[in-house]
């Protein structure tokens, strides 16, 4: 309750939190872009194919998704490491010193993300897409921009803001194996030295941590539904 997590077991004489506090940085850093990349590459993709849909263009996003779904994302970060980094050498390997170490790691756990929110808008917007409120939009004379962005698209948002909490935490769960692999001095790479080494006052710090984020974001989701539909309030007053 006070915050007191006690003495390291691995690190003599050094306190939990003096250990978990200097590492948060690079763990939130890199879950964030893997985030706002995941959803944003995924909102695309899952709109490009319903509007599209039954074209080549569905069908490549629908083979990508399942794809990026399928394999896991530690496999992916060394294909990434190989290919990037030891073969073309734009990225560099491992470390931590600069945004550019953070590229290969956000892509390799923003993977899952992608296709999760690609098939979940996919088949969102089909269904908005054929809805009497559209009809009504087009018969208005909006852009199609309008329709897709103002309407459809903000109505099929609201199945996706579930998936912010989950995938946040899945984003973190897979760090674990990611900030080993890319030598990144994060949350992740503490935690597996800290199994390793059985630091059990750091394990659960960092699992009583991992815990109460999923909370927050939870709640933060909560209110976000509010934000995106307008039909959802809290409200109180007087009978």
């Amino acid at each position: 309750m006070t915050g007191d997590f006690g003495i390291s077991f691995q690190y003599d004489n050094r306190e939990v939190t003096d250990i978990i506090v200097p590492r948060l940085g690079p763990s939130v850093e890199i879950g964030l872009y893997a985030l706002i990349f995941g959803v944003i590459v995924g909102i695309l993709l899952g709109v490009i194919a319903a509007v599209r849909q039954n074209t080549w263009v569905d069908y490549v996003a629908t083979v990508f998704s399942v794809f990026a779904i399928s394999i896991p994302s530690f496999v992916l970060a060394v294909l990434l490491q190989y290919y990037f980094s030891v073969h073309f050498q734009i990225f560099p390997v491992a470390g931590w010193e600069g945004f550019s170490y953070a590229v290969l790691p956000a892509l390799a756990l923003s993977a899952g993300v992608i296709a999760t929110i690609a098939r979940y808008i996919r088949s969102e917007m089909i269904e908005v897409l054929g809805s009497d409120y559209i009809t009504l939009a087009k018969a208005k004379g909006n852009t199609t921009s309008r329709v897709l962005f103002g309407h459809a698209l903000r109505n099929a948002l609201i199945p996706i803001i579930t998936l912010i909490g989950p995938m946040t935490v899945g984003i973190l769960t897979g760090a674990l194996t990611i900030e080993t692999i890319f030598g990144i001095p994060g949350l992740g790479d503490q935690f597996v030295r800290s199994i390793q080494t059985n630091d059990y006052p750091v394990i659960m710090a960092l699992t009583l941590f991992l815990s109460l984020l999923f909370i927050v974001v939870l709640f933060i989701v909560d209110v976000l539904y509010g934000i995106i539909d307008p039909r959802i309030r809290v409200q109180g007053g007087k009978d």
